[in-house]
This record gives C-alpha cells, sequence and structure tokens, in this order.
C-alpha cells in the first residue's frame, strides 16, 4: 500500500533553519516527482516545490525561491525540504505527494498522469517572532 510520512516538523525560531522528510513507501519512488505543499491556520493549501522524478528540474514558489531546496534520495526513497530563513509566515502543516509527471511539467501539478497523487498526513512547522 501507497504511504507517504512526513517528519521534522517542530519549533523553531525566525531566522532559523528546518529540515523535513518524507519517507516514501509502496511506489516504485524513483518513477515519481515528489512535491511539497503547506496549509497555514485559515488559508488554503498551497504549493511550496517540487522536484522532479529525475532529480534534475526543481520548482519553487516564488514566496521560497532562495530560502528552500527540495532534494531526493532515490536509494532510500526519500525526499527532504530544507528550509532556511525561516519567517512566522511559514508557519504551517507541511505535506509531500508522489504524483505520475513529466519532467517538463515539474512546475505544473495539475498536469500530473490520470490527476492522481499520493499524500502524507503532514507534520507541522511552528516560526515564532
Amino acid at each position: 500500500q501507497e504511504q507517504l510520512v512526513e517528519s521534522g516538523g517542530r519549533l523553531v525560531q525566525a531566522g532559523g533553519s528546518l529540515r523535513l522528510s518524507c519517507a516514501v513507501s509502496g511506489l516504485t519512488f524513483n518513477a515519481y516527482a515528489i512535491g511539497w505543499f503547506r496549509q497555514a491556520p485559515g488559508k488554503e493549501r498551497e504549493q511550496v516545490g517540487c522536484i522532479s522524478w529525475t532529480g534534475v528540474r526543481t520548482y519553487y514558489a516564488d514566496s521560497v525561491k532562495g530560502r528552500f531546496t527540495i532534494s531526493r534520495d532515490n536509494a532510500k526513497n526519500t525526499s527532504s525540504l530544507q528550509m532556511n530563513s525561516l519567517q512566522p509566515e511559514d508557519t504551517a502543516v507541511y505535506y509531500c505527494a508522489a504524483a505520475l509527471l513529466d519532467d517538463a511539467d515539474t512546475g505544473d501539478w495539475s498536469k500530473r498522469y490520470y490527476g492522481r497523487d499520493y499524500w502524507g498526513k503532514g507534520t507541522l512547522v511552528t516560526v515564532s517572532s
């Protein structure tokens, strides 16, 4: 059964760094793009970024570009989200998701094959001012 499990969320001070991990099982990991999303209290879920199934391409939302970095380790079936220079507005539940997505479409999650994706349950990141 497909399973994605996020970890690493915690309380951190503004200006600090945090690294989230996403462990994937039940999927052919190296065939799937990994997207990272977040949902702040009272707000809609937004995409933070994505890494292609090849690991060659990445996409970042403007709000995190230059501060966040997504990576993947196909040998360990994991993806990581390195977050630097965290600000209170980064406070949210962070989710990872997996989808079949062409490399060229890494920046457009809506183009995932069959409109299908798999999601973790999220990990909470709280940034204090």
